[in-house]
């Protein structure tokens, strides 16, 4: 049995985009009848990592981990189709965050109010786009400094929500921040229904 699609949400990525905090909200937005539109600097397949603190690491290890196609590239969306946006880590967010046509489109969804979340490294991509002033946020602690030096407040906890943006710290956050964010999905697909 399938869901009724109730709208569309877009997944932002591209190579080296971080596995688990992409694929846990991307079959989750599934589950909840929402199709996620995953969307990258151009469409094509893109390669993913894993990441993790192993013992005796003071850094991040990664991993290659699964491949993603992107349906769409930034310059081909049209924000006025989805009901969010979402934010994975990784290391892509470092990497993509001067592209133009992500920030328009980044700027969009915080001015329009609309459902926004944002794990890990993807706080690099709003405070790029100057949208994170005064808003609270978790990020990775190694992220503080991005988020703190844009105007943002780092919060250390699995869930901060701040209006219509939710973050979490990490992929091990995903079961506290992912269920409300699609909470504020559903609700504005009621809205516009």
């Amino acid at each position: 049995m399938t869901n009724k699609v109730i709208g569309k949400a877009l997944i932002v990525i591209g190579d080296a985009s971080e596995t688990v905090d992409t694929l846990y909200p991307y079959y989750r937005l599934q589950e909840a009848g929402i199709e996620p539109v995953v969307i990258a600097p151009e469409k094509r397949l893109y390669q993913m990592v894993m990441h993790e603190i192993r013992p005796g690491w003071t850094i991040t290890k990664e991993w290659e981990g699964y491949q993603l196609a992107a349906d769409l590239a930034f310059s081909e969306v049209n924000p006025e189709d989805y009901l969010g946006i979402l934010f994975s880590g990784g290391r892509a967010p470092e990497y993509i965050r001067e592209d133009p046509d992500l920030i328009k489109l980044t700027q969009w969804f915080f001015d329009q109010n609309k459902p926004i979340a944002s794990v890990c490294h993807g706080v690099e991509i709003p405070a790029r786009a100057d949208r994170v002033k005064g808003r609270r946020m978790a990020t990775v602690a190694k992220c503080q400094f991005d988020l703190e030096i844009c105007g943002g407040i780092y919060v250390n906890e699995a869930c901060v929500i701040d209006g219509n943006l939710v973050s979490g710290r990490t992929y091990h956050d995903n079961g506290h921040y992912v269920g409300p964010w699609i909470k504020m999905l559903e609700e504005a697909a009621s809205i516009e229904a």
